[in-house]
C-alpha cells in the first residue's frame, strides 16, 4: 500500500477547513489514506516565524478577508463564523483531536471534519474542553470521554509532540499536504497535490 498522504491542519485555519473538505476524495481518488496531523499557526507563525497573524497583519488582512469569503462562495461553503471575531484557544480541540487519535484511531478523519464544522460552519466557540464535548461528536464517542480526554494531560502532551513534530518536518502553514515527503502548502496547492499523485512527480 502507498504511504498516507500527511495532511497537517489547524482548527482556526479556514484555508485549512476548505482543504479538509476536499482531502480524503483526494487522496482516495490515488488509492492513498489521509494521516491527520495538528500543528499550532500560534507556535510556526508567532513565535518560530515571528510574524503576524495574517488578519492582523498590514495591507494582507484585508486581502485574506476578501479571499477567504471568495472561496466559501465560489465552492458553496457555509461559514458561520465572523473572520473578526474572537479566535479562542486552539488547545481543546487539537487535544481532543489528538485523543482521539490516540484511542480511536478509525475516527480521526470523523472527529476532525466534527470539529471543523461546529467551528467554521456554526461559529462556536471551543476554547474549553467542555465546549468541545458539547459539539455534535461522531457515533462511537460520548461527549464525558471526549471532555476527559481533552483535559488530559496525555492529551496535552500528545499535542505538544505533534506540534514538535511538524515544526521538524519544516511545517509552517495550514494546510500543508505531504505526499512521499514532498509539502505542499496551501488549499490553492490542492491541484498540484493531484497532478503529483498522477505523474509521480516533476
Amino acid at each position: 500500500m502507498p504511504a498516507p498522504i500527511a495532511f497537517y491542519f489547524d482548527f482556526i485555519s479556514p484555508y485549512g477547513y476548505f482543504a479538509s473538505l476536499r482531502i480524503e476524495d483526494l487522496a482516495a481518488r490515488h488509492g492513498r489514506t489521509v494521516d491527520w496531523r495538528p500543528m499550532l499557526l500560534g507556535v510556526a507563525v508567532l513565535k518560530v516565524m515571528g510574524l503576524k497573524p495574517l488578519l492582523d497583519t498590514p495591507l494582507k488582512g484585508d486581502y485574506i478577508r476578501r479571499d477567504v469569503l471568495r472561496h466559501a462562495r465560489r465552492h458553496g461553503i457555509t461559514l458561520g463564523r465572523d473572520l473578526d471575531a474572537p479566535v479562542g484557544s486552539p488547545l481543546p480541540p487539537a487535544r481532543a483531536f489528538c485523543w482521539v487519535k490516540r484511542h480511536r484511531p478509525d475516527l480521526q478523519a470523523a472527529m476532525a471534519h466534527a470539529l471543523y464544522h461546529a467551528y467554521w460552519t456554526e461559529g462556536r466557540d471551543l476554547s474549553t474542553p467542555e465546549a468541545v464535548a458539547s459539539i455534535s461528536l461522531p457515533a462511537g464517542l460520548s461527549s464525558e470521554e471526549v471532555a476527559a480526554g481533552a483535559s488530559s494531560e496525555e492529551a496535552a502532551t500528545l499535542l505538544r509532540e505533534s506540534v514538535t513534530a511538524s515544526l521538524a518536518a519544516g511545517i509552517f502553514g495550514s494546510p500543508t499536504t505531504v505526499v512521499d515527503g514532498e509539502p505542499f502548502w496551501g488549499v490553492d496547492r490542492l491541484p498540484d497535490v493531484e497532478a503529483w499523485l498522477a505523474s509521480g512527480d516533476w
